[in-house]
């Protein structure tokens, strides 16, 4: 492991524990097991590693996605999968994605988010463009829009079961299936 990714891990990890306000560099560069001077020649700032969370995060999401959405199986159930997994990430990382949220907006990092999350975009714009040319869902979406629009509405769906509502398992199950109702009429579904 590189010594900025062992910035990162300990960033996390510091993050995670004590919050935005009460993390100092000094604790990140103690969890490292660096010197402070090693941490200011990666980051300029304490905040200035939440863009650098931010990647690792989308990093598991696209790891997840990879792992848990059969590519055999029919678009539906893919779709149904991707849900899962957005689900799944959010409920584990919960706090660490609110954390990024909170840490990138106190910083002039907020417009890096699109480059970002570019590597999940194209990953969902590409799912929807092969079911796209098989003629699985509507050929007058535009795949680009659309996949930053399902990402956006999976996360803020998952993010409100666990982040905000009671986190109770019907309640999970039902928003999923809302969802997933609500994306099969946005994306014309076309059922075999």
């Amino acid at each position: 492991m590189s010594k900025e990714e062992k910035i990162i891990q300990a960033a996390i990890e510091v993050f995670r524990e004590k919050g935005i306000e009460k993390a100092k560099v000094s604790d990140i560069v103690k969890a490292a097991g660096i010197a402070q001077g090693t941490f200011y020649l990666y980051f300029p700032s304490r905040l200035s590693v939440m863009p650098a969370i931010a990647k690792v995060m989308v990093e598991k999401i696209i790891t997840a996605i990879e792992e848990g959405v059969s590519t055999q199986k029919p678009f539906e159930q893919q779709l149904e999968e991707v849900v899962d997994v957005g689900f799944s990430i959010t409920k584990e990382y919960g706090d660490l994605v609110a954390l990024i949220y909170a840490g990138i907006a106190q910083t002039e990092h907020l417009k890096e988010w699109e480059n970002i999350y570019a590597p999940y975009y194209a990953w969902m714009n590409n799912f929807l463009l092969q079911a796209q040319q098989q003629g699985t869902i509507r050929a007058s979406i535009d795949t680009s829009r659309s996949s930053k629009l399902i990402i956006g509405l999976i996360e803020s769906a998952a993010e409100q079961v666990y982040l905000f509502d009671d986190c109770k398992d019907e309640t999970m199950k039902l928003v999923k299936l809302e969802l997933l109702d609500f994306l099969h009429h946005a994306l014309g579904l076309r059922h075999p």
